[in-house]
């Protein structure tokens, strides 16, 4: 079984602008497929590549060229210093969950595999689970999290009928969390509901939108002028953070503009219309049909 396959793989590959002597970072390593395109195109460059899950560190080519570390990407700094660099020419980060998360059911991640585990650690060492969150957050703390990382209309109905339904027994499984949950599920839309509460509990467990923060930030200081952040989001929460990132050098709102109406921001759009996987690519793997692609070039 593929344990995952790129999205956009040429396009983002294309889009770090890969000199053959340079330095790159895969910050989401995975099955290792951006890697190896990278290493492609490599002579005496180096690429240090990341990930958090102790199972991709199985898919690593005997190269030695590259550098793979088990690590979350919002310490890129620091393991970029561990091994003597200040400055890399480019850093990859594809923020999407692998097929095969989505395949092992021990992992958790999917609603569709019938009494999975509620889990969703991408480091599965890491302490918080998604059966905690279900059963341990107070009422109000859930609510927030459906709403915001869901997206969900109902969630203040949504986190109370959590919360009613634990009361009688705990909330292990895809199982019991679906008929815990099952007055709230629209009909007809059943299959986008649930993906949307387990975004959002994904997100909650692996703190994804403050890791994405942490390395965007970082890249100003990682990247040189020209360098380049290639980032595929699968959601809008991500894909808005770098858009306005890449738009505005801040999370929110606009950037100030000097008396001349110029902005003053650390990295220049390279494609000021987000890419998209094409019809071809989503019909090859359909579970790229999510992904967006954006390019920033650092000032």
């Amino acid at each position: 079984m593929t344990y995952h396959t790129p999205a956009l793989l040429t396009e983002s590959i294309e889009g770090l602008n890969i000199r053959p002597d340079g330095v790159y970072v895969d910050a989401t390593f995975g099955g290792g497929g951006h890697s190896r395109a990278i290493l492609e195109r490599l002579s005496t460059g180096r690429l240090i590549a990341l990930d958090q899950d102790a199972d991709a560190l199985e898919n690593a080519p005997d190269d030695k060229r590259l550098v793979l570390e088990r690590g979350n990407f919002r310490f890129l700094r620091n393991y970029l210093a561990h091994h003597g660099c200040r400055q890399v020419d480019g850093i990859l980060a594809d923020l999407g969950v692998s097929s095969h998360h989505f395949d092992d059911a021990g992992r958790g991640f999917s609603f569709q595999l019938n009494d999975a585990p509620l889990d969703m650690r991408m480091n599965a060492a890491a302490q918080l689970t998604a059966k905690a969150v279900v059963n341990q957050y107070p009422e109000e703390s859930l609510r927030c999290i459906f709403a915001e990382y869901g997206e969900l209309p109902n969630a203040p109905r949504l986190a109370r009928q959590i919360v009613t339904a634990r009361r009688n027994a705990a909330i292990n499984n895809s199982r019991q969390l679906i008929a815990a949950i099952g007055q709230c599920i629209p009909q007809g839309a059943e299959n986008k509901y649930l993906a949307k509460l387990y975004q959002a509990l994904r997100i909650e467990v692996n703190g994804e939108l403050e890791c994405l923060k942490s390395l965007l930030l970082q890249s100003v200081d990682l990247l040189p002028a020209v360098g380049r952040l290639v980032i595929i989001a699968y959601h809008s929460l991500e894909d808005r953070l770098v858009k306005n990132f890449f738009k505005n050098g801040m999370f929110e709102g606009s950037a100030e503009k000097d008396i001349y109406g110029n902005v003053d921001v650390p990295f220049r759009q390279v494609n000021n219309k987000v890419i998209v996987p094409t019809d071809a690519e989503i019909a090859d793997n359909s579970r790229a049909r999510s992904a967006k692609l954006r390019i920033g070039e650092r000032n």
